[in-house]
């Protein structure tokens, strides 16, 4: 059942022939781990790369003054892990760990460099699911930058209304880049 969900998820960003995807699936394990797991440190390089199953983690890191800045979110159905330091395979500044208790799939960077050698098409699915990371991560780089903190709140809400239910609203706040109390009063008062 895992694999199959693996298997959905890829299929619209890039098929996979029958041989290429039975070796693509026969490189992931599972893993299960606790809430409040740090699955990467920071200052140690990235060796997996994870497909969520179930929970929720956060990838974040600590501000100069000593705060934590939550970048990212994952839950079911995407991949995760730190993926600058996974690319590159050099040492993180983020940290990388589970909010609730958390079911992977996770395979190793060697296994997937030795699968993108051998089949071009799965480095074509890496390519793809690569840009459409990014694709994302320029997007949120954008409503940092440009939208109020009402807006941000908005998107978040009409993007991914479930994670209110999910996630702490501290580690939300933090993702959107506003205080705690400004989250608090757009939480009573914005509604969609």
């Amino acid at each position: 059942m895992p694999l199959q969900l693996l298997q959905q998820f890829i299929a619209p960003i890039h098929p996979l022939k029958s041989e290429e995807l039975d070796e693509f699936l026969a490189q992931w394990e599972p893993l299960s781990c606790k809430r409040k797991v740090v699955l990467t440190a920071s200052g140690t390089t990235e060796r997996h790369l994870y497909f969520v199953l179930d929970g929720v983690q956060r990838c974040y890191c600590i501000t100069p003054q000593g705060a934590e800045a939550t970048l990212v979110f994952t839950y079911p159905y995407s991949f995760s892990g730190v993926a600058d330091s996974f690319l590159t395979q050099t040492p993180t500044q983020y940290v990388f760990e589970t909010l609730t208790a958390s079911r992977f799939l996770r395979t190793t960077y060697g296994q997937m460099e030795r699968l993108m050698q051998y089949y071009p098409n799965v480095q074509t699915l890496f390519f793809k699911t690569t840009a459409l990371a990014f694709k994302g991560l320029l997007e949120r780089q954008a409503e940092l930058q440009y939208f109020s903190a009402e807006d941000k709140f908005r998107r978040l809400l009409q993007r991914s209304p479930h994670v209110l239910q999910l996630i702490p609203h501290k580690y939300l706040a933090s993702y959107l880049g506003i205080d705690p109390a400004t989250f608090s009063k757009l939480l009573g008062s914005v509604r969609i």
